[in-house]
Protein backbone atom coordinates (compact mmCIF):
# COMPACT_ATOMS: atom_id res chain seq x y z
CA UNK A 1 0.00 0.00 0.00
CA UNK A 2 1.78 3.41 -1.27
CA UNK A 3 1.56 6.04 1.63
CA UNK A 4 0.64 9.60 1.35
CA UNK A 5 3.10 11.03 3.62
CA UNK A 6 6.55 13.01 2.44
CA UNK A 7 10.03 12.08 2.57
CA UNK A 8 12.21 14.34 4.11
CA UNK A 9 16.09 14.37 5.09
CA UNK A 10 17.86 14.27 7.54
CA UNK A 11 22.30 14.70 7.55
CA UNK A 12 23.98 13.92 10.90
CA UNK A 13 27.48 15.94 10.99
CA UNK A 14 27.83 15.84 14.26
CA UNK A 15 31.09 14.11 15.95
CA UNK A 16 34.80 15.10 16.40
CA UNK A 17 36.27 13.75 13.96
CA UNK A 18 39.11 12.73 15.98
CA UNK A 19 40.30 9.87 13.61
CA UNK A 20 41.11 12.63 11.46
CA UNK A 21 43.23 14.68 13.56
CA UNK A 22 45.37 16.62 13.27
CA UNK A 23 43.45 18.20 10.17
CA UNK A 24 40.38 18.64 12.20
CA UNK A 25 41.79 20.12 15.35
CA UNK A 26 40.52 24.07 13.49
CA UNK A 27 37.30 22.38 12.03
CA UNK A 28 34.58 20.04 12.10
CA UNK A 29 35.45 17.05 9.42
CA UNK A 30 32.63 17.62 7.40
CA UNK A 31 33.64 20.69 5.93
CA UNK A 32 36.69 19.89 4.94
CA UNK A 33 37.18 19.49 0.97
CA UNK A 34 36.69 16.32 -0.73
CA UNK A 35 37.82 17.07 -4.20
CA UNK A 36 36.22 20.65 -5.56
CA UNK A 37 33.49 20.99 -2.67
CA UNK A 38 33.03 20.76 0.87
CA UNK A 39 32.36 17.10 2.16
CA UNK A 40 28.69 18.00 3.58
CA UNK A 41 28.05 18.72 -0.10
CA UNK A 42 28.07 14.98 -1.36
CA UNK A 43 25.14 13.72 1.44
CA UNK A 44 23.10 16.94 1.11
CA UNK A 45 23.24 16.39 -2.86
CA UNK A 46 22.18 12.61 -2.64
CA UNK A 47 18.93 13.99 -0.64
CA UNK A 48 18.34 16.23 -3.38
CA UNK A 49 18.72 13.29 -6.13
CA UNK A 50 16.64 10.74 -3.86
CA UNK A 51 13.54 13.34 -4.40
CA UNK A 52 14.00 15.04 -0.97
CA UNK A 53 13.04 18.87 -1.00
CA UNK A 54 13.33 19.33 2.67
CA UNK A 55 15.97 18.75 4.99
CA UNK A 56 17.60 19.00 8.51
CA UNK A 57 21.27 19.46 9.51
CA UNK A 58 22.46 18.12 12.94
CA UNK A 59 25.28 19.15 14.26
CA UNK A 60 27.39 20.34 17.49
CA UNK A 61 31.13 21.62 18.91
CA UNK A 62 32.31 25.03 17.85
CA UNK A 63 31.62 24.58 13.73
CA UNK A 64 27.96 24.49 14.27
CA UNK A 65 27.83 28.15 12.69
CA UNK A 66 30.29 27.36 9.62
CA UNK A 67 27.46 25.39 8.89
CA UNK A 68 25.26 28.63 8.34
CA UNK A 69 27.41 30.22 6.48
CA UNK A 70 27.99 27.62 3.76
CA UNK A 71 24.89 25.99 3.66
CA UNK A 72 22.41 28.92 3.91
CA UNK A 73 18.46 27.95 3.76
CA UNK A 74 19.74 25.15 1.13
CA UNK A 75 17.72 26.63 -1.85
CA UNK A 76 21.00 26.40 -3.94
CA UNK A 77 20.90 22.76 -3.53
CA UNK A 78 17.16 23.02 -4.53
CA UNK A 79 15.71 22.00 -1.34
CA UNK A 80 12.43 24.33 -0.54
CA UNK A 81 14.38 24.94 3.05
CA UNK A 82 17.17 23.53 5.11
CA UNK A 83 16.68 23.38 8.95
CA UNK A 84 19.16 23.26 11.33
CA UNK A 85 19.29 21.42 14.58
CA UNK A 86 22.37 21.45 17.70
CA UNK A 87 23.65 18.52 19.68
CA UNK A 88 24.45 19.90 23.07
CA UNK A 89 27.08 16.70 23.67
CA UNK A 90 28.13 13.50 21.74
CA UNK A 91 25.89 11.03 22.67
CA UNK A 92 25.72 8.96 19.30
CA UNK A 93 23.94 8.54 16.11
CA UNK A 94 20.65 8.13 17.62
CA UNK A 95 20.43 10.79 20.18
CA UNK A 96 21.63 12.49 17.11
CA UNK A 97 18.84 11.38 15.00
CA UNK A 98 15.89 11.46 17.82
CA UNK A 99 16.32 15.65 17.74
CA UNK A 100 14.81 15.31 14.30
CA UNK A 101 11.27 14.31 15.78
CA UNK A 102 9.75 17.32 15.25
CA UNK A 103 11.18 18.62 12.17
CA UNK A 104 9.77 15.16 10.72
CA UNK A 105 5.80 15.33 11.46
CA UNK A 106 5.15 12.31 10.50
CA UNK A 107 6.94 11.91 7.76
CA UNK A 108 9.20 9.44 6.81
CA UNK A 109 12.96 10.47 6.28
CA UNK A 110 15.98 9.39 4.95
CA UNK A 111 19.03 10.01 7.11
CA UNK A 112 22.81 10.27 5.78
CA UNK A 113 25.97 10.11 7.75
CA UNK A 114 27.44 13.68 6.50
CA UNK A 115 30.68 11.69 5.52
CA UNK A 116 29.79 9.17 3.56
CA UNK A 117 29.99 9.60 -0.26
CA UNK A 118 28.06 7.14 -2.68
CA UNK A 119 29.03 7.22 -6.74
CA UNK A 120 25.11 6.56 -7.75
CA UNK A 121 21.88 7.94 -6.60
CA UNK A 122 19.36 6.10 -4.06
CA UNK A 123 16.30 7.63 -5.94
CA UNK A 124 14.90 3.46 -6.62
CA UNK A 125 15.60 2.69 -3.37
CA UNK A 126 13.31 5.72 -2.01
CA UNK A 127 10.82 4.60 -4.34
CA UNK A 128 10.67 1.09 -3.05
CA UNK A 129 10.70 2.40 0.49
CA UNK A 130 7.73 4.13 0.08
CA UNK A 131 5.62 1.30 -1.15
CA UNK A 132 6.75 -0.50 2.82
CA UNK A 133 3.42 0.22 5.11
CA UNK A 134 6.36 1.16 7.98
CA UNK A 135 9.52 0.54 9.23
CA UNK A 136 12.86 0.44 7.74
CA UNK A 137 15.16 0.05 4.88
CA UNK A 138 18.62 -0.48 4.98
CA UNK A 139 21.62 0.49 2.69
CA UNK A 140 24.17 -2.04 2.38
CA UNK A 141 27.49 -1.87 0.05
CA UNK A 142 30.15 -5.23 -0.47
CA UNK A 143 33.24 -4.51 1.41
CA UNK A 144 36.68 -6.02 1.47
CA UNK A 145 37.02 -5.50 4.96
CA UNK A 146 33.64 -5.97 6.84
CA UNK A 147 34.92 -6.72 10.08
CA UNK A 148 35.58 -3.14 10.33
CA UNK A 149 32.14 -2.16 9.86
CA UNK A 150 28.64 -3.10 10.80
CA UNK A 151 27.86 -6.22 8.78
CA UNK A 152 24.07 -7.74 7.97
CA UNK A 153 23.66 -11.27 7.50
CA UNK A 154 20.66 -12.51 5.26
CA UNK A 155 18.93 -14.88 4.93
CA UNK A 156 16.12 -16.55 2.10
CA UNK A 157 16.19 -12.69 0.67
CA UNK A 158 15.82 -11.07 4.36
CA UNK A 159 17.72 -9.32 6.41
CA UNK A 160 18.23 -11.08 9.65
CA UNK A 161 20.55 -8.92 12.09
CA UNK A 162 23.24 -6.48 12.42
CA UNK A 163 26.37 -7.62 13.70
CA UNK A 164 28.75 -4.78 15.08
CA UNK A 165 32.34 -4.92 13.77
CA UNK A 166 32.16 -9.55 13.81
CA UNK A 167 35.66 -11.23 14.55
CA UNK A 168 33.56 -13.86 12.04
CA UNK A 169 31.52 -11.61 9.80
CA UNK A 170 28.98 -13.52 8.45
CA UNK A 171 28.65 -11.70 4.84
CA UNK A 172 30.95 -9.41 3.74
CA UNK A 173 27.93 -6.45 3.23
CA UNK A 174 28.31 -3.48 5.26
CA UNK A 175 25.30 -1.41 6.76
CA UNK A 176 26.67 2.17 5.27
CA UNK A 177 25.55 5.06 6.80
CA UNK A 178 22.73 5.78 5.04
CA UNK A 179 18.52 4.56 6.49
CA UNK A 180 15.23 5.53 5.33
CA UNK A 181 12.68 4.95 8.26
CA UNK A 182 9.04 5.68 9.00
CA UNK A 183 8.36 8.15 12.20
CA UNK A 184 7.94 4.67 14.08
CA UNK A 185 11.68 5.46 14.41
CA UNK A 186 11.09 7.83 17.30
CA UNK A 187 9.57 5.94 19.32
CA UNK A 188 12.19 3.33 19.11
CA UNK A 189 14.86 5.89 19.89
CA UNK A 190 13.12 6.49 23.19
CA UNK A 191 13.37 2.90 24.06
CA UNK A 192 17.47 2.61 23.78
CA UNK A 193 19.25 2.15 26.82
CA UNK A 194 23.47 3.70 26.36
CA UNK A 195 25.64 1.43 25.00
CA UNK A 196 28.85 -0.20 26.67
CA UNK A 197 30.27 3.43 25.40
CA UNK A 198 27.68 5.67 26.58
CA UNK A 199 26.27 6.25 23.56
CA UNK A 200 22.85 5.26 21.72
CA UNK A 201 23.39 3.18 19.20
CA UNK A 202 21.70 3.06 15.36
CA UNK A 203 22.74 -0.57 15.49
CA UNK A 204 20.28 -1.05 18.12
CA UNK A 205 17.01 1.11 15.82
CA UNK A 206 18.39 -1.22 13.01
CA UNK A 207 18.11 -4.49 15.15
CA UNK A 208 14.51 -3.32 16.55
CA UNK A 209 13.04 -3.00 12.87
CA UNK A 210 14.48 -6.17 11.75
CA UNK A 211 13.12 -8.10 15.01
CA UNK A 212 9.75 -6.37 13.76
CA UNK A 213 10.48 -7.81 10.39
CA UNK A 214 9.76 -4.45 8.92
CA UNK A 215 13.64 -3.97 7.65
CA UNK A 216 14.44 -4.43 3.78
CA UNK A 217 17.54 -3.70 1.69
CA UNK A 218 19.20 -2.23 -1.17
CA UNK A 219 22.79 -3.37 -1.80
CA UNK A 220 24.80 -0.25 -3.59
CA UNK A 221 25.62 0.13 -6.77
CA UNK A 222 28.91 2.20 -7.71
CA UNK A 223 31.29 2.98 -5.01
CA UNK A 224 30.84 4.21 -1.26
CA UNK A 225 33.44 5.92 0.73
CA UNK A 226 33.53 6.91 3.87
CA UNK A 227 35.67 9.11 4.67
CA UNK A 228 36.00 9.85 8.55
CA UNK A 229 36.98 6.26 9.35
CA UNK A 230 40.79 7.26 8.59
CA UNK A 231 43.49 9.43 6.59
CA UNK A 232 43.64 6.61 4.60
CA UNK A 233 39.87 6.19 3.69
CA UNK A 234 39.87 9.83 3.76
CA UNK A 235 42.37 9.86 0.64
CA UNK A 236 40.70 7.58 -1.15
CA UNK A 237 37.70 9.12 -0.69
CA UNK A 238 39.48 12.45 -2.58
CA UNK A 239 40.80 10.26 -5.22
CA UNK A 240 37.80 8.36 -5.83
CA UNK A 241 35.64 11.99 -6.14
CA UNK A 242 38.15 12.93 -8.39
CA UNK A 243 38.26 10.38 -11.16
CA UNK A 244 34.82 9.22 -11.11
CA UNK A 245 32.58 11.97 -9.55
CA UNK A 246 29.97 11.47 -7.22
CA UNK A 247 26.26 11.05 -7.37
CA UNK A 248 25.67 10.61 -10.72
CA UNK A 249 28.07 13.71 -11.09
CA UNK A 250 25.85 16.06 -9.67
CA UNK A 251 26.70 20.10 -10.44
CA UNK A 252 28.22 21.61 -7.40
CA UNK A 253 26.19 24.77 -6.02
CA UNK A 254 27.71 27.99 -6.58
CA UNK A 255 27.20 31.03 -4.21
Amino acid sequence: MKRERALKGVVLVGGTGSRLYPITTVTNKHLLPVYDRPMVYYPLQALVNAGVEEAMLVTGGNNAGDFLRLLGDGRKFGFSRLHYAYQERAGGIAQALGLAETFAGGDDILVILGDNIIESNIRQAAAEFAAQENGAKLILKEVPNPSAYGVAELRNGRITGIEEKPDDPRSNLAVIGIYFYSSQVFDVIKTLEPSGRGELEITDVNNHFIRAGTASYNVLDGYWADCGESIDSYLEAVNLVARKGANDRAPCPQG
